[in-house]
């Protein structure tokens, strides 16, 4: 390797994957040293993309860590199918499975964001299946519903709630880069981002416009399919990989409006003794972002502890 090598660089490659969601390739984001078998691979939350999290993982890059994170179905830069029928978060498991046999070695840690946490736990009886164990996990806010709501009213509310009606909303279109910063800094989800971090995310959540005699830009991810997710995000619980000891989990959620709410309304604690959960204090669901540092840890700690 040269010496000149930057580890915290992020590198950008589409890995072709055959998925049972569909085959196509799947963009990611490399940190660290490339010819290492991967310590950590990271899912993003819904209508986000890997390079959000570029502030978080580069560090780890930098410290001869391997890094992978990839853009989910319909996001960043990833080139897979989006079809609405018969669509719900098992695609995003079927997807990273797929990741995980194209990288050709499974992590020694699977970390997620949200909707990326609640994929990771809905593909862990996949991966545990060859070896009897998944990777360990670091979870970021998951979305969970509570353990006694069935699905069918936790999805009605789901499609009534105001992340639907603001996705739904949502500009999916900007005259620059720079005009997209200036729209989000500071305002709606993003009021407790660093501008840095919001940036990042733009770096692959924009385009050029389809329609090339409007200019401008788009984002990547299309608000529909924001919704679409937001809509589905109940209809299959992760309750094998939460009640069977598949693998090691450790879930750090926002101390207000958390969208981990699994122990919710139950009078004793259902996590088992393999899930380790802490509230971290002044977060919301955008954690990962707002403690980077605290995140970073333990993803540290994870890694060094599967090895």
């Amino acid at each position: 390797m040269p010496t000149d090598f930057d580890l915290a660089a992020p590198r950008h490659r589409l890995v072709p994957i055959h998925s049972r969601a569909g085959d196509g390739e799947m963009a990611i984001v490399e940190f660290g040293p490339p010819e290492r078998a991967p310590d950590l691979v990271m899912l993003h939350a819904n209508g986000f993309n890997a390079m959000t999290y570029r502030q978080l993982l580069a560090p780890l890059g930098a410290e001869s860590l391997r890094v992978v994170a990839a853009d989910q179905r319909g996001h960043g830069l990833t080139r897979l199918a989006t079809p609405a029928e018969g669509h719900d978060w098992r695609r995003y498991a079927d997807d990273l499975v797929a990741l995980t046999a194209a990288l050709g070695a499974m992590p020694r840690v699977l970390a997620g964001h949200s909707m990326g946490g609640t994929a990771i736990l809905l593909a862990a009886p996949q991966l545990a299946a060859a070896t009897g164990r998944a990777p360990s996990m670091v979870l970021f806010d998951p979305v969970l519903k509570p353990a006694s709501a069935d699905a069918a009213g936790a999805a009605a509310l789901a499609a009534d709630s105001p992340l639907v009606r603001g996705a739904l909303r949502r500009n999916a279109f900007f005259e620059s880069r720079k005009a997209a910063l200036e729209s989000y800094s500071g305002r709606g989800a993003f009021k407790t981002w660093p501008d840095e971090v919001i940036a990042d995310y733009l770096s692959d959540g924009l385009k050029p416009r389809q329609d090339s005699a409007q200019g401008g830009m788009e984002l990547t991810c299309a608000p529909a399919w924001e919704a679409a997710n937001f809509i589905n995000s109940y209809l299959f619980s992760p309750t094998e990989a939460l009640t069977h000891p598949l693998a090691d989990i450790r879930i750090l959620r926002a101390a207000h409006e958390s969208t981990c709410r699994w122990d919710e309304g139950a009078t004793h604690s259902p996590w088992p003794p393999h899930v380790r959960v802490e509230s971290v204090p002044g977060t919301t669901h955008f954690l990962p972002m707002e403690k980077p540092e605290l995140a970073r840890a333990a993803l540290r700690e994870a890694i060094a502890a599967a090895r």
